[in-house]
């Protein structure tokens, strides 16, 4: 079975079940018959970029980066709700104004949520700035933190 087939069928694991460990998504995939390594395992978990996040019961499992781009952490919206006061683009750029001390706490949150546009993010005591590459993606990047609010 191809390379695609393999990593196709692990997300297809790790989307219908908690994975917690490689040898667990070793023992799925030889149940779907595969005969695979844990090496070659680690080889797509990187390929595919994979992340540990903490379940609700404090175990771990893996889960692709876009099921964590929507899913910040209830607390960490609650302080971006708290925290920002405007979000405004100019040209490429995106600056985001906060209450004095949360800059770096909001520039947190907006890194955990990888966005592509996102060439790089900068923050002071009360100021975002994020660098886009053009103005398109900087307004998808406003309207991304906008649903934050």
């Amino acid at each position: 079975m191809s390379r695609k087939t393999r990593q196709s069928t692990i997300l297809g694991i790790i989307a219908a079940r908690d994975i917690e460990t490689q040898d667990e998504l070793v023992a799925a995939l030889r149940q779907e018959g595969y005969d695979i390594t844990q090496a070659t395992i680690s080889r797509d978990i990187k390929e595919l970029g994979l992340i540990k996040t903490l379940t609700s019961d404090n175990k771990y499992k893996y889960v692709t980066k876009q099921t964590l781009d929507v899913k910040l952490s209830v607390k960490l919206q609650n302080v971006v709700r708290e925290t920002v006061i405007s979000v405004v683009t100019a040209e490429n750029l995106v600056v985001v104004k906060t209450i004095s001390d949360s800059a770096s706490v909001v520039s947190g949150a907006i890194e955990q949520l990888s966005m592509s546009e996102a060439l790089g993010i900068l923050a002071d005591k009360s100021t975002v700035l994020i660098v886009c590459s053009n103005a398109r993606d900087a307004a998808s990047v406003q309207q991304k933190i906008n649903g934050l609010l």
